[in-house]
C-alpha cells in the first residue's frame, strides 16, 4: 500500500529550502517526521507510554540523537565495525534538543517519553545539529503526545558583519559568531554558542534574527499537524490526582517557616537541614498509614512551598538565600601553582563553588582524535570537566561520564578557545582538566576562570583573560515583577526561571548558553541580564588580575619544550628512515618524541622534550640527516682534513662534502710539502675559490684568508 506522505515546505530567502514530511517512514512510532536541508536527512521519532509509572511525579524524557555512518557512505573505525557509544558531539547535539523540549511539556505530564533523531543523509555541507530539534518538534507535533510545541533551532552565523541563517561547514570556518538558538513562536527558550567577542547587542541582534526563522519553521510544523490532526488527535491523560485540603494545610503550616529561612542567609547544607527539619516536624504528626498513602504528595507540597517563599523572598524583600543584593557576587578567592608537577595549575573558589583546573602540554600526537560522519578533524585544545558525587555532599553511584559533564565541559572550552595563540606561538596540544571540588552554582562558569589562571600559570600566551558569570531571573507573571540575578547559587537555578551562562574578555563575548524555564521572556529583560552579566564579568576578572595579571614568561622547568623545524618534502623519507628505523633511534638516543607531518611541499617536524640539551641533540641530527651543501663562492669555512695527496688535501667542509684545498692554495709561497702544512684530522678554515662547473668539484683556498705578502719589498 502506497503511504499517504504529508510535506511542507520552509524557505529560508536565499534559494535554500527545509522539507518537512510524515507518514513515509516509522509509522508504528507514535509521530515520526523526515527533514531534509540539501541533501542531508534526519529522521526524528516520538513514543511515549499512555499511563505514568506509579509515583513518578516528573517527565521521565529521553532524547537520543545518532549519526549513521552510512549517511556518508563511510564504514565506522576501529575494531567493531557499528556503531557505538555516543561521541562527545552527538551527546552535545541530544542536550541542544532536551533543553528546548523540556520545559513545553505539561507539568502534570509524566510518561516515559522518548525523542529518538538519527541523521540517515549527510552531504558534508548542511550541517545536521541545526536541524535536530525542528525534526524532533515535528515528530511531537503529528503525534498524540501532549506538548505545548512547537518549537525549532537554527544555526545563525556571521561573517564580515552580515548575519546568516544555518551557515554550511565551509562557511562556519569562516564565522566569527556562531549560535544555535531555540525557540516557539512566542519567546526564546535556549541559546547556545560561541563568538569573537562580540558586544551584548550583536548577541541580541542575533538571537531576535534567529527566531524570526524559527517563527517560520513553527508555524510550517502547525500546518504539518492540522493534516493529521483528525487521525492523531492529542491524547488525554490523568497523571497526577492532588489533594487541595493537604495542599493549602502545608502552605499555611510551612510557608512562614520557609519565608524565614529564605532570608536567614544559612549555608548550603545547613539550609537544606532546616528545610528538611520543618517536612519532618509535620510527617512526625501523621500516622504510618496517612505517611504511606500521601507522601509522594507531602514531598510536592512542601516542594513548592519552598519555592514559593525563596521566591517571595528574592522578589518582594530583594533578598536572597545567602543575602546577597541582586547583582552581588560571591567572595572569590584564587591560588596559581598550587601543583608542583602539572605544566600550569589554579584554584578558583567562588562562595561554595570551586574548581581545580590543570593545564598539560603535549604533542601532535596527543591531539584529539575526532571522527565521526558530521565532523572528521583533530583538536589541539580540549577541555575536560569532572563532577565527582562529594562535590556535593552526596554518596552516589559512578557510571561514566554524564551528558552533563560533556555539555558543562565543551562551554568552557568554547569559552577559551578564542584566546589562545595561534600557529607557531602555540606549538603545544593542550589538555585542560577540571576537577569540581564543591558545587554551589555555576561550576562550569568557575571552570572558565580556573582555566584562564591555569593556561597563563602554565605560560601559555592567551591573547586576554576570560571570566565568566551564570545569571538567573525570578518572575511572577501575575504582577509583572521580576528580578535578575546574578552570580546565581543551586537553589535559585533549581526554583528560578532562567539559567543563563556568559563568559567573555573585558572587551566582549566568547560563549554563552541559556535556559529559559517560562514562555514570554522579553527582550528588554535579557538585554537587562546581559547588561548585568558584563558587570559581573568585569568583577571577576579583576579577581583573576589580582592572582595573575599575565601569562608567564617562561614555561615551568618541568613543563616540555617544543621546537618546530621545515624540511624539504624529499628529505621526510631520510628523516624517518626504512620501517621508521631512524626516526625511532633518534627518539630513543635523545628521549624526546619526534613527529614529521606533510604539508604541501614541506615537511613540518616537531621534537618535543623536557630536556633543552637532548633537543638540542635532535634538531643537529636532523639537520645533518637534511643537509643539503650549495656552494657559495666567497665563503668561509670549517673544515677538517679527509686525506692529503702529493698536489694538496681534501677538506671536508660540511657533511659528505669535501673539497680540494691544491697545495698552491696553502700560502702565498711555494710549499713543496702538503705535509709540512697540514696532517689529516687538522681543522682548517678555508675559503671557497671555485666550482668546476662539469664535474662540481670545490676548489678551496688557504691562502686567500691571509694578506697577499708585499713582493716589492
Amino acid at each position: 500500500m502506497i503511504p499517504e506522505v504529508k510535506k511542507q515546505t520552509i524557505e529560508l530567502g536565499d534559494g535554500r529550502t527545509i522539507t518537512i514530511e510524515t507518514g513515509k517512514l516509522a509509522k508504528q512510532a507514535h509521530g515520526s517526521a523526515v527533514v531534509q536541508m540539501g541533501d542531508t536527512m534526519l529522521l526524528a521519532t516520538a513514543v511515549s507510554s499512555h499511563e505514568a509509572k506509579e509515583g513518578i511525579d516528573f517527565l521521565p524524557l529521553t532524547v537520543d540523537y545518532r549519526e549513521k555512518f552510512y549517511a556518508c557512505g563511510r564504514i565506522p573505525g576501529g575494531f567493531l565495525k557499528r556503531e557505538a557509544r555516543p561521541s562527545d558531539d552527538e551527546i552535545l547535539t541530544m542536550r541542544l534538543v532536551d533543553r528546548v523540549l523540556r520545559p513545553l511539556f505539561p507539568k502534570d505530564y509524566h510518561a516515559d517519553t522518548q525523542i529518538m533523531i538519527s541523521l540517515i543523509a549527510f552531504d558534508g555541507e548542511n550541517l545536521p545539529d541545526a536541524l535536530a530539534g525542528l525534526a524532533a518538534s515535528a515528530a511531537l507535533s503529528v503525534s498524540d503526545i501532549p506538548f505545548n510545541g512547537p518549537i525549532s533551532e537554527v544555526r545563525v552565523g556571521r561573517i564580515n558583519g552580515t548575519l546568516i541563517i544555518n551557515p554550511s561547514a565551509s562557511q562556519l570556518k569562516e564565522c566569527e559568531l556562531d549560535m544555535v538558538i531555540g525557540a516557539s513562536s512566542e519567546s526564546v527558550v535556549m541559546v547556545e554558542g560561541e563568538m569573537d567577542e562580540v558586544s551584548e547587542s550583536e548577541m541580541l541582534e542575533a538571537i531576535q534574527f534567529a527566531h524570526n526563522f524559527i517563527k517560520k519553521q513553527c508555524e510550517a510544523q502547525k500546518e504539518l499537524a492540522n493534516q493529521v490532526k483528525t487521525a492523531n488527535p492529542k491524547r488525554e491523560y490523568c497523571h497526577e490526582i492532588h489533594d487541595e485540603n493537604l495542599k493549602e494545610s502545608i502552605k499555611n503550616i510551612a510557608f512562614d517557616k520557609f519565608l524565614e529561612i529564605s532570608k536567614s542567609a544559612l549555608p548550603k547544607q545547613e539550609r537544606i537541614q532546616a528545610f528538611n527539619d520543618i517536612k519532618s516536624t509535620y510527617l512526625d504528626t501523621l500516622n504510618n498509614e496517612e505517611k504511606e498513602e500521601k507522601e509522594g504528595l507531602i514531598n510536592i507540597y512542601f516542594h513548592d512551598v519552598e519555592k514559593m517563599a525563596v521566591r517571595s523572598a528574592i522578589l518582594k524583600d530583594r533578598i536572597r538565600l545567602d543575602g546577597r543584593k541582586t547583582d552581588e557576587i560571591r567572595p572569590i578567592w584564587c591560588e596559581v601553582d598550587y601543583l608542583p608537577t602539572s605544566h600550569g595549575s589554579a584554584i578558583f573558589t567562588r562562595g561554595e563553588t570551586q574548581s581545580l583546573t590543570t593545564v598539560t602540554l603535549g604533542t601532535k600526537l596527543d591531539e584529539n582524535r575526532v571522527d565521526n560522519v558530521s565532523r572528521v578533524g583533530s583538536e589541539k585544545f580540549y577541555l575536560h570537566y569532572n563532577f565527582p558525587p562529594f562535590s556535593t555532599g552526596e554518596a552516589r553511584p559512578i557510571r561514566g561520564v554524564s551528558r552533563r559533564e560533556v555539555g558543562h565541559g565543551n562551554l568552557a572550552e568554547r569559552a577559551l578557545k578564542k584566546v589562545l595563540p595561534e600557529g607557531d606561538k602555540n606549538p603545544y596540544t593542550i589538555r585542560v582538566v577540571s576537577d569540581i571540588l564543591e558545587s554551589n552554582g555555576s561550576s562550569s562558569m568557575a571552570t572558565v576562570c580556573a582555566g584562564t589562571l591555569a593556561l597563563m600559570d602554565a605560560g601559555i600566551k592567551i591573547n586576554k583573560p576570560v571570566s565568566g558569570i551564570a545569571m538567573g531571573l525570578i518572575t511572577n507573571a501575575e504582577t509583572g515583577e521580576y528580578a535578575v540575578l546574578s552570580d546565581i547559587l543551586g537553589d535559585e537555578d533549581h526554583l528560578g526561571d532562567m539559567d543563563f551562562k556568559v563568559t567573555g574578555t573585558k572587551d566582549g563575548i566568547t560563549a554563552c548558553q541559556m535556559d529559559i524555564k517560562i514562555q514570554g521572556l522579553t527582550y528588554p529583560v535579557l538585554e537587562e541580564a546581559l547588561e548585568q552579566a558584563k558587570n559581573g564579568r568585569l568583577h571577576i576578572l579583576e579577581k583573576i588580575e589580582e592572582t595573575i595579571a599575565n601569562p608567564r614568561e617562561v614555561l615551568k622547568s618541568n613543563a616540555p619544550k617544543i621546537i618546530l623545524m621545515d624540511i624539504k618534502k624529499k628529505h621526510i623519507g631520510a628523516v624517518i628512515g626504512p620501517g621508521g628505523k631512524v626516526i625511532q633511534e633518534l627518539q630513543a638516543e635523545t628521549e624526546t618524541t619526534i613527529t614529521v607531518e606533510e604539508i604541501e611541499e614541506i615537511g613540518k617536524i616537531e621534537i618535543f622534550g623536557t630536556n633543552q640539551e637532548k633537543i638540542d641533540i635532535a634538531v643537529e641530527k636532523i639537520k645533518e640527516i637534511t643537509f643539503e651543501f650549495e656552494p657559495e663562492i666567497g665563503s668561509v669555512y670549517s673544515g677538517k682534513v679527509k686525506s692529503i695527496m702529493p698536489y694538496g688535501a681534501f677538506v671536508e667542509i660540511a657533511k659528505g662534502v669535501d673539497g680540494l684545498l691544491h697545495i698552491s692554495e696553502l700560502d702565498w709561497k711555494r710549499v713543496e710539502k702538503v705535509e709540512e702544512y697540514l696532517k689529516e684530522g687538522d681543522t682548517l678554515d678555508v675559503k671557497l675559490i671555485g666550482v668546476d662547473n662539469r664535474s662540481g668539484k670545490i676548489k678551496l683556498s688557504k691562502k686567500a684568508l691571509t694578506p697577499k705578502p708585499d713582493t716589492e719589498n
